[in-house]
């Protein structure tokens, strides 16, 4: 069965894939290689480095992670609006799975280094996407373009091996999509899915299970993921970018999204949308 993708606003850029999890069979395209800005989704990338370290034991899970100075941002995420802002590695992780965090996600880049998390997606074969940069409160000429660049083709992928336990190593995987799970932004592609937004690490409606990546700038929606149901089991990336634009697009980008995700719940449950049957 292939994805029927919804009529999309030519204003756009758009990369679009959907692919069978378990043969990898593309369901459904468009421009999959048109390389956008993709805002949060690379924290996947920082997520994977962090799980490896903890699997080889040169980071532990509760070990506090400091917060440089220098790296301190504000705006997706708790942290910098908490009181106590002591954190360990494993929960700063789950900060960023589930709130994205900005502030997580810096004090993370630095425990790791940066260069060495940039160097996480070329080691897994991926050439037009990878975390770039630290989040910034203001991206000046002098700093690299954007903090995080992708493809649909190689997102789709790598939520698929993660699925499949193909990153790194089992271990790992299942570490980064465990951090994922708890993603509590479902307004893209996962609002047709009909989950409970806070509560979506087990099984939910329509006994589908959702792991994903948001990520949301002023003209930016990207949504990337691995969602299983009782008739099958896809991977996804949508991202789309209207940088320059002389209108905020981001309401036809939902629509669509939207869309996408409906044809998604069909394909990986067999059910219709209200068929809310236990």
């Amino acid at each position: 069965m292939a994805i029927e993708l919804p009529a999309l606003d030519e204003r756009v850029t758009w990369s679009i894939r959907v692919v069978d999890a378990a043969t990898g069979a593309v369901l459904g395209e468009h421009t999959p290689d048109q390389q956008c800005e993709t805002a949060s989704i690379g924290k996947i990338f920082l997520l994977i480095e962090v799980a490896r370290r903890l699997a080889d034991g040169s980071l532990s899970a509760e070990q506090i992670v400091p917060i440089p100075v220098e790296h301190v941002v504000e705006d997706s995420g708790l942290l910098y609006r908490m009181q106590d802002q002591t954190v360990s590695v494993y929960d700063a992780a789950l900060l960023v799975g589930a709130f994205s965090d900005n502030l997580a996600t810096n004090a993370l880049i630095a425990l790791c280094g940066l260069d060495e998390v940039r160097a996480v997606a070329p080691a897994l074969g991926y050439a037009d996407t990878a975390l770039h940069d630290y989040i910034r409160s203001e991206r000046t000429p002098d700093l690299p373009w954007t903090p995080s660049y992708g493809t649909a083709a190689e997102l789709a992928d790598v939520m698929r091996r993660l699925g499949a336990g193909e990153v790194i190593s089992p271990e790992v995987s299942a570490l980064v999509l465990t951090w994922l799970a708890a993603n509590a932004d479902t307004s893209m592609v996962a609002d047709a899915l009909l989950l409970d937004p806070l509560a979506h690490v087990e099984a939910e409606y329509q006994d589908m299970v959702l792991r994903h990546k948001t990520g949301s700038t002023s003209f930016a929606r990207i949504d990337t993921g691995h969602l299983s149901g009782p008739a099958a089991t896809v991977a996804y990336a949508v991202a789309a970018n209207w940088k320059g634009s002389a209108d905020d697009l981001r309401a036809p980008v939902i629509d669509a999204m939207r869309a996408i995700g409906e044809q998604l719940r069909a394909h990986v449950t067999g059910r219709d949308r209200a068929d809310a049957k236990l």
